[in-house]
């Protein structure tokens, strides 16, 4: 029997900068807004593996854009 490995998100959310992410995401992926998205802090891998599964896209992909989203939080685009 063997584990699944996970890798580590490489990037931090706090309870602000997810709900701007999950905006961010929102609004390029418009069918997540069905979707239950939670964000607990200290569960980014989590978040990651769900969006992986939701816009069916590989992790390199979702850390990539999580983290163009946190380079301009104010900003509206993704």
């Amino acid at each position: 029997m063997h584990q699944t490995k996970y890798a580590m998100a490489n990037f931090q959310l706090t309870p602000e900068t997810a709900f701007k992410v999950k905006t961010k995401f929102l609004r390029k992926y418009r069918d997540l807004a069905n979707e239950p998205l939670e964000f607990t802090p200290g569960k980014e891998d989590q978040l990651v593996e769900d969006l992986m599964r939701l816009v069916k896209r590989d992790r390199t992909y979702i850390e990539f854009t999580i983290q163009k989203a946190l380079a301009d939080t104010k900003g509206n685009r993704l």
